[in-house]
């Protein structure tokens, strides 16, 4: 089982703002804030996902989240757009994972893939 996963970022403030915005439509509420360095939200039982400020290049990742509903993957993708995300993939099924994978991608301020998914026709 996973504890947690930490996303690097390169720009604190304008990551913070993407996360809270996009991962409240998936439940999760921003829980430690260490504010300007690390940031820890929390879906349930603990602290998961952490975004840690990096200086330099950092190497991208992709995070993938579980959904509890097709309209959750929807709003996700509509409030990360809206939270200064870039669309690296529109809400819908992706067959060529599994015949029920319903799915969104975004990229974050640095280039994350972030993801949400949820496994229902």
């Amino acid at each position: 089982m996973l504890e947690h996963i930490s996303v690097p970022v390169t720009n604190f403030a304008k990551a913070k703002k993407f996360y809270v915005a996009a991962l409240k439509t998936l439940g999760y509420k921003l829980t430690m804030d260490f504010s300007p360095e690390a940031a820890g939200f929390k879906e349930g039982g603990h602290t998961s996902l952490w975004i840690v400020a990096k200086k330099g290049k950092i190497t991208k990742t992709h995070v993938a989240f579980r959904a509890k509903s097709k309209k959750a993957v929807q709003n996700f993708h509509k409030a990360a757009l809206k939270a200064g995300g870039k669309d690296n993939g529109k809400p819908g099924l992706r067959k060529e994972y599994s015949p029920t994978y319903y799915a969104a991608f975004v990229l974050d301020p640095d280039g994350n893939n972030i993801e949400a998914v949820v496994f229902k026709k």
